[in-house]
């Protein structure tokens, strides 16, 4: 599925080789991101076969990506998941976060999905407020127990 606009181009990226490329991006919300990790970590979850990651190209230069999933729960049945949502630092304000995530929702239904779903780090202020202006809403919590 690809999707232009006036100033920039989304497209699928799929398989391992086509999501290298996303790590810069990736480091900026995840500092601490190494390329050895990045490149294990997206090994497996592209193992997993309902991964991918869209990509928002400025001039051929990766400005935007989230990683994508779909997956079925008994709690809601057939989702789409944003995952790693980042519009790079020097591009915001530009409505490519809104085109992404628009393209997400019209995938999801695309795909018979019920709902899209996504995390977000608590202290990332800005972006709640994006995705509440998205029509996201807390619908309970994402609790973890690291070991």
């Amino acid at each position: 599925m690809k999707q232009a606009t006036d100033h920039f181009e989304l497209r699928e990226l799929r398989g391992y080789e086509a999501m290298l490329p996303a790590l810069p991006l990736i480091q900026q919300l995840n500092p601490g991101m190494t390329a050895e990790r990045y490149g294990r970590l997206l090994s497996d979850m592209v193992k997993q076969g309902n991964y991918f990651q869209v990509g928002c190209f400025l001039a051929d230069k990766l400005v935007g990506v989230t990683g994508v999933w779909i997956g079925t729960q008994l709690w809601c049945g057939k989702f789409i998941e944003v995952d790693n949502f980042i519009v790079d630092e020097a591009h915001r304000s530009r409505g490519i976060g809104k085109c992404l995530l628009d393209w997400v929702v019209a995938k999801g239904k695309s795909e018979g999905c019920q709902m899209a779903r996504l995390d977000t780090y608590v202290t990332l202020d800005k972006a709640q407020r994006f995705y509440f202006a998205q029509g996201f809403r807390i619908e309970g919590f994402h609790m973890t127990k690291r070991f």
